[in-house]
């Protein structure tokens, strides 16, 4: 359904779990008309039933996507949303990010005043994160030994470049730390999806010593920034995104000890936390958002405890 007056908004790849969060939250807000694209549609109908969205809606195929009218905000949320996908497939990290990043560049050399929204990764600085990310971090590379870690983040890197040098069109970057929801793919190989699968089967959580740095973003404080990025005399940038604090690892473990009866135990080696790398400082002091209006209101551990009180409220009612 089509209404008029309405901000339009496409969304690229929207059963991801961050474009699930975000069609809820623009949904409520009646202000705009969103054009879903989707690789499975039966998928994103089921979505859409189950959280009774159907104003404002309008379910595309890509090969729609070029032959549509001037949208004014264009928000890709494609990418590797599995680090174990990467493993599997390294190469599919190019082939996915290029093929879908050029079919919406080509759209705005028509449409040169649509709002170009990307949702890349803070493993655009690299793999390098002993100390978190800064505005004047500088990239490090081992050109002559690239391997699976720094694929993900050179394909990320590369969009950017791709996007600053086109700086007469409105291409926004969003540098994503972490992101944690009700919508959490549980086959998803993060941290938290290892808490919550330990949880739901009542099973031990080994960990290392190390008491690592990351920072999830909350999906309102998300959606903040991007109407920000939506809004009038935003120009082609990049902007980490942040939370008001990022969270220890060993902070939520005693959370989800506490509350949740997780139970963990602590290994003498070290183990690898991500396939990008060991990154024990996952999370930016670039606060350049601030210059755009966007102040979080949510700390990471605020946000892991309202995504998992939603996840198992949403786990009830689904089992009812």
């Amino acid at each position: 359904m089509v209404t008029e007056n309405r901000k339009k908004v496409a969304i690229l790849g929207a059963t991801g779990h961050i474009a699930k969060n975000l069609i809820m939250g623009l949904s409520i807000l009646k202000e705009y008309q969103m054009y879903l694209f989707a690789r499975t549609r039966e998928k994103l109908v089921t979505f859409l039933n189950v959280n009774n969205i159907a104003d404002g809606i309008s379910i595309c195929d890509y090969e729609q996507f070029e032959l549509a009218d001037a949208y004014d905000v264009v928000i890709n949320c494609i990418g590797i949303g599995n680090p174990q996908e990467l493993v599997e497939s390294p190469y599919s990290v190019f082939q996915i990010t290029e093929k879908y990043d050029n079919l919406i560049l080509n759209y705005l050399i028509s449409s040169p005043t649509t709002i170009y929204i990307n949702l890349s990764s803070g493993a655009a600085y690299g793999s390098d994160f002993t100390e978190p990310a800064i505005e004047n971090k500088v990239l490090s590379l081992n050109i002559n030994n690239l391997s699976v870690k720094d694929f993900y983040g050179i394909s990320k890197l590369n969009m950017e470049a791709k996007h600053r040098s086109l700086n007469k069109h409105k291409i926004i970057d969003l540098r994503i730390f972490g992101f944690f929801s009700t919508y959490i793919d549980l086959n998803s190989k993060f941290l938290l999806t290892d808490v919550l699968g330990c949880i739901e089967r009542n099973t031990i959580l080994q960990t290392s010593a190390e008491d690592i740095i990351r920072d999830y973003i909350h999906p309102h404080d998300f959606l903040q920034l991007i109407i920000l990025c939506m809004g009038k005399g935003v120009v082609n940038d990049a902007y980490d995104v942040y939370s008001l604090k990022p969270v220890s690892k060993f902070k939520m473990l005693e959370y989800f000890s506490a509350e949740h009866g997780l139970r963990f135990e602590i290994l003498s080696e070290a183990i690898c936390d991500s396939v990008t790398g060991s990154k024990n400082n996952y999370y930016s002091k670039n606060y350049k958002a601030l210059n755009i209006g966007y102040k979080p209101q949510y700390t990471a551990l605020q946000s892991v405890i309202d995504g998992y009180q939603q996840f198992r409220m949403r786990n009830k009612n689904e089992n009812d």
